[in-house]
């Protein structure tokens, strides 16, 4: 698996995609920290952390677009398939690659954080780490959402596609649950299956830990389901 992490984080910086993803990351995050928490001289971040959810439904699919397509593209995915490596060993070093870039993006934060912090004494820190882990754990799950569906094509722009609508759906099953009302019961199932309701409750300042088991286990089964794409795939 090491030598995969690093065959991919090589990969990455040596082509436009991290940098496209930096930059656009901190430039949407930067321009939402400014327009929330610095121009209204409050040191609530809850803004921030909450419109960056949005933010990743886009930035997240150009991260893990190439991942699997690039393969498909280039032929070298059998290569990868004879590889005396596990097919697990194989999607998790992309997998960590993958949010190894995210984390880099991530560290921001902290910038932003301290930035709060040289202006005001009042800052909460547990508030800003718990929300940052929440972030992290979201992007996680994005990630290995978008790695599951770079395993279905070789297109890097269909596989970034169908991530975005994936993500999209993932959000709008909030408010699918509230024009679903009336109906009790396929609302109540909705809302236990609502990513965005479980991290808004960490923007809140609510630390559910159903909320964090959740995140787990929606890494768990998109990555699952990627290793039994190739595990048909090495056999077949």
């Amino acid at each position: 698996m090491g030598a995969i992490y690093r065959r991919e984080v090589g990969a990455f910086f040596t082509s436009p995609i991290a940098y496209v993803f930096l930059a656009a990351f901190y430039l949407a995050t930067g321009f939402v920290f400014y327009s929330s928490s610095i121009y209204y001289n409050t040191t609530d971040m809850s803004g921030v952390f909450l419109m960056t959810f949005p933010i990743l439904l886009i930035l997240i699919p150009i991260l893990t677009m190439r991942l699997f397509a690039d393969e498909k593209r280039l032929r070298t995915e059998q290569a990868l398939l004879t590889a005396p490596v596990r097919i697990s060993e194989m999607v998790f070093g992309k997998y960590f690659a993958a949010v190894t870039l995210y984390v880099c993006g991530l560290a921001i934060f902290f910038v932003y954080a301290l930035v709060l912090q040289f202006y005001a004494d009042d800052l909460s820190w547990s508030y800003i780490i718990s929300n940052i882990l929440a972030l992290f754990l979201l992007g996680c799950a994005f990630i290995s959402v978008g790695l599951f569906f770079s395993s279905l094509t070789e297109s890097q722009v269909v596989a970034a596609v169908l991530s975005v609508f994936a993500l999209i759906f993932i959000w709008l099953i909030n408010a699918i649950a509230t024009t679903l009302a009336k109906y009790e019961l396929l609302a109540d199932i909705l809302l236990s299956l609502s990513v965005y309701s479980k991290y808004q409750e960490f923007t809140n300042g609510l630390f559910n830990l159903s909320s964090i088991i959740f995140m787990l286990s929606m890494i768990f089964i998109f990555n699952f389901l990627t290793i039994r794409i190739f595990d048909k795939r090495r056999w077949a």
